[in-house]
């Protein structure tokens, strides 16, 4: 059982968990303040400012660089991981989102709510703009030299 304890004791993965659960809180804020409800959905949904998958990735590569070394495999395993994440955030996640967003409307102005087999719209907001995703990074780098230094 000491698996366990020694997975949440990791510096690493605490350090990528608390970076992308300051993002989520971010948004629950930003949705405060913008629209001006409290709307904790944002706590576990995708989309919006900052990218959580972006901050939790570059978290984990930075926690990583300073642990193993940025010259280190481990690092550039991680970085890569983290390209490739934002990468899809901006690409085809963010496509899937905008069609989405089109079929909706197609099936809205049909007159149809029940056209699909679940009778639900399909979810609008799945990726990200290039301003998210570089916040999420920020965040991320921010929040593991943080961590970095008093942990």
């Amino acid at each position: 059982m000491h698996y366990i304890t020694d997975t949440f004791s990791n510096k690493i993965l605490q350090t990528a968990g608390l970076s992308w659960l300051v993002a989520q809180i971010i948004k629950v804020i930003i949705t405060l303040i913008c629209d001006k409800r409290l709307d904790f959905t944002k706590l576990f949904s995708s989309g919006g400012m900052p990218s959580s998958h972006a901050a939790f990735t570059v978290s984990l590569a930075s926690a990583v660089g300073f642990v193993t070394g940025f010259k280190s495999v481990e690092f550039a395993i991680t970085a890569a991981f983290a390209f490739v994440v934002m990468y899809d955030a901006t690409g085809v996640r963010r496509s899937a989102g905008e069609q989405a967003r089109i079929l909706n409307r197609i099936v809205d102005s049909l007159g149809h709510e029940n056209i699909s087999e679940t009778g639900k719209k399909l979810k609008e907001l799945l990726g990200h703009t290039p301003f998210e995703v570089f916040g999420g990074a920020i965040l991320g780098v921010f929040i593991a030299v943080i961590f970095n230094i008093f942990a």
